[in-house]
């Protein structure tokens, strides 16, 4: 079935495209913006379309179905917030632990929603539930890492599962009340806490390395 035609002051419109080089990519940034705003069942070929002014002929080309539409919306969001994240920063010190993650959540909150809309939709399609566990599971990995740098020691992945909780519950307190300055105060609660467990790690340390014949 077809969509009906269109006006041609609807056609004329339309914003243009300013980048063919990357169309697939910014179809995909659209349809992140749809699903955040209306939820998945928005996301159909036209309102892509639409929010990406383009043409419905476009989007239906580059991804043939609306199940591929999603799947490769749920990749590109998860790579796009790995990108952008606070996570897998380099930072050595507990005090830079998920540096910018407020303002990550300010200059990006379509990212973050669409991952929470897919995760509430999961629920109702459990087909999703795989290539979300995955993603979600790279998640837990790169603060893991994060962790082991900072700590300088292997991590166990209920510590690194229990900071990735605490910074998820951050960005989507952030999200629905704002309040950029709860974020902040908690990540410096949470910076507080490794920086004792790295003084714990260090005292131990030093008296394991006491001097023979001590005591």
């Amino acid at each position: 079935m077809t969509d009906p035609a269109e006006p041609a002051g609807a056609r004329g419109a339309r914003k243009p495209v300013t980048n063919y080089g990357s169309g697939r990519g910014a179809l995909l940034d659209a349809a992140v913006r749809v699903v955040a705003r209306g939820g998945l069942r928005g996301l159909t070929y036209r309102a892509v379309a639409e929010e990406a002014g383009v043409t419905h002929g476009l989007v239906v080309h580059h991804f043939g179905s609306r199940d591929a539409l999603i799947e490769e919306a749920v990749d590109h969001a998860f790579r796009s917030s790995l990108d952008v994240s606070s996570l897998d920063t380099g930072a050595e010190r507990a005090a830079d632990f998920a540096a910018g993650l407020g303002a990550m959540v300010e200059a990006g909150p379509d990212l973050q929603t669409f991952q929470y809309e897919l995760l509430l939709e999961s629920r109702r399609r459990p087909e999703l539930m795989p290539r979300l566990r995955a993603l979600y599971d790279e998640y837990v990995a790169t603060a893991r890492r994060d962790l082991s740098r900072i700590l300088n020691r292997p991590v166990d992945r209920g510590l690194s599962r229990l900071v990735f909780a605490a910074l998820e519950g951050l960005v989507l307190h952030q999200l629905v009340f704002g309040e950029r300055e709860v974020t902040e105060e908690a990540l410096a609660e949470l910076r507080a806490l490794l920086e004792r467990l790295v003084d714990e790690d260090e005292d131990e340390g030093a008296g394991a390395g006491g001097e023979p014949g001590e005591g």
